[in-house]
């Protein structure tokens, strides 16, 4: 997760960036914009980072299909031990299933994610992903892109870009993690 966090973790006030209304939107319009981009689903497949960026995923899975009528296979990447920091944080890392049950290579992936930050999550998911076969192309899309990159990545299909101040922390919630849709910013440790 780059930036974001679970629903119930962060103390103090927070501000709404998004509701379910909206990130239904944002969620819809970047699935046109991945059709439009790749001229369809041809050789197309979605890779979410966990946690939460496989949720969004699934729901992008779901409306290509609902758009074209073709399912687009979806896999989770669990980024954890490509991390550049995983000797350096004083909490243990929450580790998740990495799954990709079909091939990579030569397929356009689109990596997904909830919030891009400085980019280092994105570079382990690349990392982690040419262990499974080279790619004909990655792209990147994010519900939330926030600012603040330490790494020359940027976001192919964004939800809503929204500047943010480095003591600040944008959590977002879904549904299926959280009970709830959101998007929200408020004061803490990034």
């Amino acid at each position: 997760m780059t930036g974001g966090h679970p629903a119930g973790t962060a103390g103090g006030r927070e501000t709404r960036l998004m509701d379910e209304t909206e990130i239904r939107r944002a969620t819809t319009r970047i699935a046109h914009e991945i059709l439009e981009r790749n001229k369809g689903p041809g050789d197309l497949v979605l890779v979410g980072i966990a946690a939460r960026g496989d949720d969004l995923a699934r729901r992008l899975a779901a409306e290509i299909r609902r758009i074209e009528g073709a399912d687009v296979p979806v896999g989770v990447l669990d980024i954890t031990f490509y991390r550049d920091d995983i000797g350096l944080r004083a909490d243990a890392p929450e580790v998740h299933e990495t799954r990709i049950g079909f091939d990579v290579a030569g397929k356009t992936v689109v990596v997904v994610d909830d919030v891009l930050y400085t980019g280092r999550t994105v570079r382990a998911a690349m990392d982690e992903l040419v262990d499974f076969g080279r790619p004909r192309a990655m792209h990147l899309a994010v519900l939330v892109d926030r600012g603040h990159r330490e790494l020359p990545i940027r976001a192919d299909f964004v939800g809503k870009n929204v500047p943010t101040r480095a003591d600040e922390r944008v959590r977002v919630a879904l549904r299926e993690v959280d009970g709830e849709d959101a998007v929200l910013l408020g004061e803490g440790p990034r």
